[in-house]
């Protein structure tokens, strides 16, 4: 009698939809695949709807995912497809090229609506940009525009979490001058190409480890998915 009434109350859709879920979530993790190198793929997402600057009121961001490297470009809500392959063009093709692939919320490689997970890193540099905004802005909120060359330097020279390394360390095989010291050309060139190598070499297993610890959080709380048979109750 109990397998009986368990058999028919569980698939109720009324109960389904209003109670209270007590299992994992189902589907697990499906990160998106690593790239083999900079420049190849690419995450593409917007803030939008901020206090006017400079005729601006959007902000569209792009992040290699391989070097973790951002493009930061004030833009406005209602941009326009035009717009907005004139943008690429100008920001990211006229300096490394065409890349194979671009992940957008709307269009190339579609992730999961309501997962930002499969895509963590996008949401992160979103998180990251508006705290910098948030510490440098004016009181009026509208200077934000004049901020975002500044935030970019200082987002891709600093080291991520995932690949121990800065963006521009990954791209360019050494970190930004910041100072006036003079350095020769012998002592660049002679460790540029070594280090770019080595460091590219390995940034592919930190990710790797990166992606499997973080599915490991994930899968803590979810469950895979179950078999459903044809002719059964879901």
């Amino acid at each position: 009698m109990t397998q009986f009434i368990n058999d028919n109350i569980s698939p109720c859709q009324k109960c389904s939809r209003n109670k209270n879920i007590y299992h994992k979530k189902f589907e697990l993790l499906k990160p998106l695949p690593i790239p083999s190198g900079p420049c190849i793929c690419l995450s593409m997402d917007f803030i939008t709807k901020l206090p006017l600057s400079n005729y601006f009121d959007s902000i569209l961001f792009i992040v290699d995912r391989f070097s973790r490297m951002a493009v930061f470009i004030p833009t406005i809500y209602s941009i326009t497809s035009l717009d907005l392959a004139h943008s690429f063009i100008k920001n990211i093709f006229s300096k490394h090229g065409l890349c194979s692939r671009i992940k957008l919320n709307i269009s190339g490689d579609l992730s999961t609506a309501y997962h930002p997970e499969i895509d963590g890193q996008t949401e992160r540099v979103n998180q990251i940009l508006e705290q910098y905004l948030w510490m440098y802005v004016s009181y009026n909120q509208d200077d934000w525009n004049t901020w975002l060359l500044l935030a970019e330097f200082a987002y891709n020279n600093s080291d991520s979490s995932s690949t121990k390394q800065s963006p521009f360390l990954i791209v360019y095989g050494r970190d930004p001058q910041l100072n006036s010291v003079q350095i020769t050309q012998d002592t660049l060139s002679g460790k540029l190409s070594t280090e770019l190598q080595s460091v590219q070499k390995d940034l592919k297993r930190e990710l790797e480890v990166s992606i499997n610890r973080f599915k490991r959080y994930v899968h803590e709380s979810r469950a895979s998915l179950p078999i459903f048979n044809p002719g059964g109750m879901v």
